[in-house]
């Protein structure tokens, strides 16, 4: 680390603290030659994967595009801010795993339609009808028929018919 002060090329760490979140680390330096003090701080540099769009356009991946399509998926549905974090966090994380340095936008698409599915049902169709680009009512139709059969109850709110909540895998009589 060059010293800012005077350009010598060797400096000291005489102080080491994480932050609060835990992603950075604050060093306190000394510079040998001018003995001026100075602080840096340390950050994880993460690359994620470039993100191919339709379009062919190549764009460096945004975490708070990612967060803005969540948000609008789930917009006045009781979903908790911490479970759209961890799903954002979720997808992020899918990401980083594929060691890919190029990915198709609908692959990540597909990523968040997997944590909408495990979130909220109606988020979930509302995000696949912009996703899937439903053309009229018979694509929704087959989509929550799908989401009906492919998924038990769970404790979220039915799609369609029954007015209360299923609480547990049993149906209504």
């Amino acid at each position: 680390m060059h010293c800012p002060f005077c350009q010598h090329h060797d400096t000291r760490v005489i102080d080491s603290r994480v932050s609060d979140d835990g992603a950075t680390i604050r060093r306190r330096r000394v510079c040998e030659a001018c003995g001026e003090r100075f602080s840096t701080l340390e950050t994880i540099e993460l690359k994620l994967p470039v993100i191919i769009k339709g379009d062919g356009r190549r764009e460096a991946f945004d975490a708070r595009k990612l967060r803005g399509g969540f948000d609008r998926a789930l917009q006045k549905r009781p979903v908790a801010e911490e479970q759209i974090e961890a799903a954002v966090r979720a997808v992020v994380h899918q990401l980083r795993m594929t060691a890919e340095r190029e990915l198709p936008s609908r692959r990540v698409g597909e990523f968040v339609m997997a944590e909408l599915r495990k979130l909220d049902h109606v988020g979930y169709v509302r995000f696949a009808s912009v996703y899937r680009s439903f053309e009229d009512v018979a694509d929704f139709r087959e989509e929550l028929d799908r989401l009906e059969r492919d998924i038990p109850g769970d404790g979220q709110l039915t799609l369609l018919g029954d007015d209360e909540p299923r609480l547990d895998n049993k149906k209504k009589r």
